[in-house]
């Protein structure tokens, strides 16, 4: 049986299943995260409502700079993204089937390893964050809260999306090709 983990840790208990795990359709053991008041706005920490855990789940995840903010547009600094979505599979922490920066926002196709989902976009984000502030000599966020992920159903073509994540610069008109544009990898290629 998969390894399946709560969120946070005002979620429901542990044991058995949810209260909500019957009506969200969460599999025997998943956490759901108590639902706040509907409000007329959606905030980011409306992401994470529902959101559960699973080893060997594969999540596309996006994640946004704060202010969207081009700050991929350098090269060195997607790099060092690059290299820290790198560090967190050499741990052990993920599978990453394909990614793409993009000036703004990170597209990336991961396999969940020996950590809950939450625990390693965090991970990602604030060893990127502190690193990138190091180099530029400034403090301050680089990421907005929350991400957004989806939960791969079995069904999904996984070669399907990762040609979808790639193809990201294509279809926001940055370049004419995938081959052109630097910040992108899959396993198959």
């Amino acid at each position: 049986m998969a390894l399946l983990r709560p969120y946070h840790d005002d979620g429901w208990a542990m044991t058995g299943r949810s209260p909500l795990a019957g009506d969200r359709g969460l599999p025997s053991g998943a956490v759901a995260r108590k639902r706040a008041p509907a409000s007329p706005r959606p905030h980011g920490c409306d992401l994470r409502t529902g959101r559960w855990s699973e080893t060997g789940q594969v999540y596309l995840i996006t994640t946004v700079t704060q202010g969207r903010r081009p700050d991929f547009d350098d090269f060195w600094l997607a790099r060092l993204l690059v290299q820290e979505l790198r560090a967190a599979d050499a741990l052990g922490w993920s599978t990453t089937w394909a990614f793409t920066v993009m000036p703004d926002h990170l597209h990336w196709l991961v396999e969940l390893g020996d950590t809950d989902l939450s625990r390693l976009v965090l991970r990602v984000k604030s060893r990127s964050a502190i690193t990138i502030n190091r180099t530029l000599g400034k403090s301050g966020r680089l990421w907005q809260k929350g991400f957004h992920d989806h939960a791969l159903r079995r069904e999904e073509d996984l070669r399907g999306v990762a040609r979808y994540v790639v193809a990201n610069p294509v279809r926001a008109g940055l370049v004419q090709s995938v081959r052109d544009y630097p910040h992108w990898d899959a396993r198959w290629i």
